[in-house]
């Protein structure tokens, strides 16, 4: 058993009636608004980190908050059920919710457009699509969900992501582990972005971004705009136009980003393989109200979907019955010494 507030193995059952006292996995349907008859599950693994997750969206990562403190950035949309997804053009838009994970996938991502006969959407589907949970579990050594999402159509593409998140009982981080699978019998595109989107408090004037970039270029004349400023936050600006980046992390195989606050003396941690995800796309969005920090780690260089990256030679496919893996892992640390109430009691 894991270390939790100082205590652990016997130490720790002596102080609790039921180890739910302070790790367990929390399971709701939603009741009202927008999000109504969708289901949620809350991670809480002992260590001030809560994390819920969104089964009815590819088991998607809403709110992460740390001590009490919130962690990602939510929309105006809110994170809404999948019944009210508009899959046509840019109508993603309209149940982006954001939270700390939205996945943009399974066959494309960047804006709308056709490509080989098909009319895309948006971003892609996946994050749209219910998951099947095969597991979820809260014992005495992590918290871990297991779900698999399809996205399928007949006469088209038969894909399977298989996605497990696991925290271990006492630690300030989390693992998200993905398998997406061809299971039609023809070779399919395949692009899929990790699109992690952070908020106040986290992001503020003060807040330090740290990329391992290899080259860093603009999507467009607006993120020119903001390319030797990339590396730090600012306050809510009126009228501001969104800065994307295209930072390039090559085969790191252990690329780590850092989200510093010092004014928090909060840092977030986000790792995964350049191997796995050779690429890198940051969303600066500092407007009043659209105040948020996209960090992207992608399988594809081009974001302007999939007809412009197969005319780039830059679309990447999944051969008929194979899967490829990725891996991504969040930690959350303090960086102003040992103030949190993880620490109390812990010299007893």
């Amino acid at each position: 058993m894991s270390n939790v507030f100082g205590r652990e193995g016997t130490a720790l059952r002596e102080r609790v009636g039921s180890l739910s006292q302070v790790v367990r996995l929390d399971s709701f349907v939603e009741a009202e608004g927008p999000a109504r008859g969708a289901r949620r599950l809350r991670m809480v693994n002992g260590s001030g980190m809560e994390v819920e997750l969104h089964p009815d969206r590819a088991l998607d990562i809403g709110q992460v908050t740390f001590d009490g403190i919130p962690i990602a950035w939510i929309s105006p949309t809110e994170i809404t059920a999948p019944e009210a997804f508009e899959p046509e053009g840019a109508g993603w838009l309209r149940t982006f919710g954001g939270g700390l994970l939205a996945t943009c996938g399974l066959d494309t991502f960047g804006p709308a457009g056709d490509d080989a006969g098909q009319t895309l959407g948006l971003h892609g589907r996946i994050g749209a699509q219910k998951a099947r949970v095969i597991r979820a579990e809260a014992n005495a050594r992590e918290v871990v969900v297991k779900a698999v999402t399809r996205q399928a159509a007949v006469f088209g593409e038969n894909l399977t992501l298989q996605r497990t998140i696991s925290a271990e009982v006492g630690a300030t981080s989390f693992l998200l582990e993905d398998t997406v699978t061809n299971e039609s019998f023809a070779e399919q595109p395949h692009m899929i972005l990790y699109h992690i989107n952070l908020g106040w408090p986290l992001l503020s004037e003060n807040t330090i971004v740290d990329i391992p970039s290899r080259e860093t270029v603009a999507r467009d004349a607006e993120g020119e705009k903001g390319i030797d400023t990339w590396q730090t936050g600012a306050a809510p600006t009126p009228g501001f136009a969104e800065q994307v980046f295209r930072h390039t992390i090559g085969d790191e195989p252990a690329a780590q980003v850092r989200v510093t606050n010092p004014d928090l003396g909060l840092e977030l941690i986000v790792e995964f393989s350049g191997l796995e995800l050779p690429w890198l796309f940051q969303w600066k969005m500092v407007g009043q109200g659209h105040y948020a920090l996209g960090i992207e780690p992608t399988n594809t260089a081009n974001v302007f979907g999939r007809n412009a990256a197969r005319e780039a030679g830059e679309l990447t496919s999944i051969p008929a019955g194979q899967s490829v893996s990725y891996s991504v892992r969040f930690t959350l640390q303090r960086t102003n010494g040992s103030d949190s109430v993880r620490d109390e009691g812990s010299s007893e």
